[in-house]
């Protein structure tokens, strides 16, 4: 089989990923609407939309570690393909709820695998390009996210509930094939195989278990909320799952504005802990208004603003889980970060499906709510240690 070098090669693995992540955010805007259609009852759903955390946070790591060990990319690049296209095809073939849920676990192994995709693509670059590198795949996620959860409501309501796991069987299924032509990475001697004793060190940096606790907290809010709940709810007050869709928009656009914003103002401006404070704590309010909105109006400018400040609150923590690390081990700190905020995945949907189907939806909504207010006491006490420290600091060589 011929391998594909150059531009055309980096073309190919391009599409690669964005079919490995555009067939999931396809069906995302109705998976839990879709759930309760099938009976399933808001703590079963809540474990499924949960289970696709869960396996990233079990598989990530060892993932990470047999693909350093084997030195072998394209082969768990191939793997995640296969196990993205079994998940989409079981969804599209079952209504036996146990199968669905195993169809989630299969989408969370493939998601584990994006560890791999990224290390692979890098290494079809130099070292000074290694940043347009991930700039690249990085526009490739978001554009997959952004034009599935866009599509997904509408086609379901043209095509009925099965219609976007259909649709997304045929990407996944394309995808698989086209995985084959990728090249696995030339520079074998490169990376070392990542040691217990080196994620133990980086899992001891302070600032990274910091971002990462406020991390997990985010990605609840968000896989409770815009991936989680908030089709389920559009349903609840009767509109139209067409009108996913369009909340799908309200909140994505300024959820990518917000990436842009938040290095080249906000930041520079307030500081990377009052950025966070003033980003938590808007998305706190506007998440817990929720329950209050019953028209499409209203849910849209609550989402808009919630968007742009999860928008403004994933760039930062990003960046402050690796500031404190050495260049050598960063590789290893971003793999431990993102096995940490995979913990969110699984925890925040799984607690708000447990409080809604005791209490009802708009619980799920209160409590992600108050999740982001926990982030701001966090945020609150560690800003003052900080800020203690260094008048202390300054004292001592005065």
């Amino acid at each position: 089989m011929e391998k594909l070098h150059g531009k055309r090669g980096r073309t190919i693995f391009l599409l690669v990923s964005f079919l490995l992540w555009f067939p999931h955010f396809l069906y995302v805007p109705i998976l839990s609407p879709y759930l309760e259609f099938l009976g399933g009852k808001y703590a079963f759903i809540g474990i499924v939309l949960g289970s696709y955390g869960m396996m990233q946070l079990l598989c990530r790591i060892p993932i990470g570690i047999f693909s350093d060990l084997l030195k072998a990319r394209k082969a768990f690049v191939v793997f995640g393909m296969i196990s993205s296209a079994l998940s989409c095809v079981l969804f599209s073939i079952s209504d036996h709820l146990g199968l669905v849920l195993l169809a989630r676990c299969l989408a969370g192994l493939a998601a584990a695998s994006w560890v791999v995709f990224t290390v692979l693509y890098s290494s079809y670059f130099r070292a000074r390009e290694v940043h347009r590198a991930m700039g690249n795949i990085s526009f490739i996620v978001v554009l997959a996210q952004f034009l599935g959860m866009s599509l997904g409501g509408y086609i379901a309501d043209e095509w009925g509930w099965r219609g976007p796991f259909w649709l997304g069987a045929v990407f996944s299924l394309a995808g698989v094939i086209l995985s084959f032509f990728i090249n696995d990475s030339e520079k074998k001697a490169e990376s070392e195989p990542l040691k217990v004793i080196d994620l133990v060190s980086v899992m001891r940096e302070p600032m990274l278990l910091k971002a990462s606790l406020l991390s997990v907290l985010a990605h609840s809010m968000i896989f409770t909320t815009m991936y989680g709940f908030i089709p389920t709810y559009v349903i609840h007050i009767g509109l139209e799952a067409g009108d996913i869709s369009l909340l799908v928009v309200a909140f994505m656009i300024p959820h990518a504005i917000a990436t842009l914003f938040i290095g080249k103002f906000l930041v520079p401006f307030l500081g990377k802990w009052r950025s966070l404070k003033t980003a938590f704590l808007m998305a706190a309010i506007f998440t817990m208004l929720i329950p209050l909105a019953k028209s499409l109006v209203v849910l849209i400018i609550l989402q808009a603003f919630s968007g742009f400040a999860l928008g403004l609150i994933f760039p930062l923590l990003l960046g402050m889980s690796v500031e404190s690390i050495p260049q050598e081990k960063r590789a290893t700190a971003m793999g431990a970060y993102q096995a940490l905020y995979a913990i969110g995945i699984f925890a925040g949907p799984f607690i708000a499906g447990i409080f809604i189907s005791i209490k009802g939806i708009e619980t799920g909504f209160y409590f992600a709510g108050l999740l982001g207010l926990a982030a701001n006491l966090f945020i609150l006490y560690w800003d003052r240690i900080e800020v203690h420290s260094k008048q202390l600091a300054r004292q001592i060589n005065e």
